[in-house]
């Protein structure tokens, strides 16, 4: 070969974290190594790749032009030499890249990482945020191993599979004056409301289910994650709309009451979905099935 193989892994994680300092810690070299590394690229694809910031570096068009069709290699190598090795997760070292939703954060994650814990603490993580665009990603590149939320349209290349399902309840604070053990179609339209943001998946489905039963909301406050929203119903007569599995962990807070919701709103469907050419790689294969029984545990 005219040039060095090794040299693509490290273009892969500039164009991935885009800054030198995150991607030699990443990578476990220093950034003199890192240095070295990125001239050698820019002699191998006569470019300059990588445009100094001052918040980091941004990829020249070369390199956004060149980086899927690099990603994509690396991605079939790994699936020819992986696929040909045994996977003992008592004892593997690796690193795999996830991309869950908020909801799938803060509700399966934790439950996920302690079961790795206790039977392959040699696997570590790496989440990606997956907001409303799965392009963005990693997954159809095959970069990130897979995305954990809800799947609307998903393209062709990545294969789908349904982990469980959800439902919603209301949340007030325990001491409200007007809700007692149960909340009203009439009460619920007449309260202010705390709602999630950015719109994702789960929200667009909020508001759907919302509609389909013609309930009505006054939102008061619109906040960024769900870790925000029971400090502001504590302190408010305030009521919030959430998915069950986040509000059986709102019940453990003695400020806070979890009700049904006047009318039934429905379930949404949690998924999970990875590239098909990660389909019969050994290590993925374990991974997916952990995380589908992680998650029937949960859903149960």
């Amino acid at each position: 070969m005219r040039y060095d193989l090794n040299l693509l892994p490290v273009f892969v994680v500039l164009m991935e974290e885009r800054n030198v300092t995150r991607a030699a810690e990443r990578l476990g070299i220093t950034q003199p190594a890192l240095s070295n590394t990125l001239n050698r690229l820019r002699e191998t694809f006569r470019d300059p790749l990588f445009v100094r910031e001052r918040y980091g570096i941004r990829p020249t068009e070369l390199a956004e032009e060149i980086a899927p069709a690099i990603a994509e290699a690396l991605a079939k190598l790994d699936d020819v030499i992986l696929g040909q090795q045994d996977f003992d997760p008592s004892s593997a070292e690796r690193l795999f890249t996830i991309a869950p939703n908020d909801y799938v954060e803060f509700v399966l994650v934790p439950a996920i990482v302690e079961r790795l814990r206790q039977v392959a603490p040699g696997i570590r993580l790496r989440l990606t945020p997956f907001g409303s665009d799965i392009a963005e990603t990693g997954v159809m590149s095959g970069t990130t191993a897979m995305v954990l939320g809800r799947m609307t349209d998903p393209p062709d290349n990545l294969v789908v599979q349904h982990l469980m399902e959800d439902g919603l309840a209301c949340v007030v604070r325990a001491d409200h004056p007007d809700i007692g053990d149960s909340i009203s179609k009439e009460q619920y339209e007449r309260l202010k409301h705390v709602n999630m943001l950015p719109p994702g998946r789960l929200r667009a489905g909020l508001f759907q289910s919302l509609e389909r039963q013609g309930l009505k909301r006054e939102v008061a406050v619109s906040v960024t994650h769900f870790l925000s929203i029971p400090e502001l119903v504590a302190v408010t007569d305030y009521c919030t709309t959430l998915p069950a599995l986040i509000c059986r962990r709102i019940a453990l807070d003695p400020r806070l009451k979890v009700l049904p919701p006047p009318v039934d709103l429905g379930t949404f469907p949690v998924q999970m979905a990875w590239h098909v050419r990660h389909r019969n790689d050994p290590a993925h294969r374990w991974l997916r099935g952990l995380i589908g029984e992680v998650a029937g545990e949960l859903a149960r």
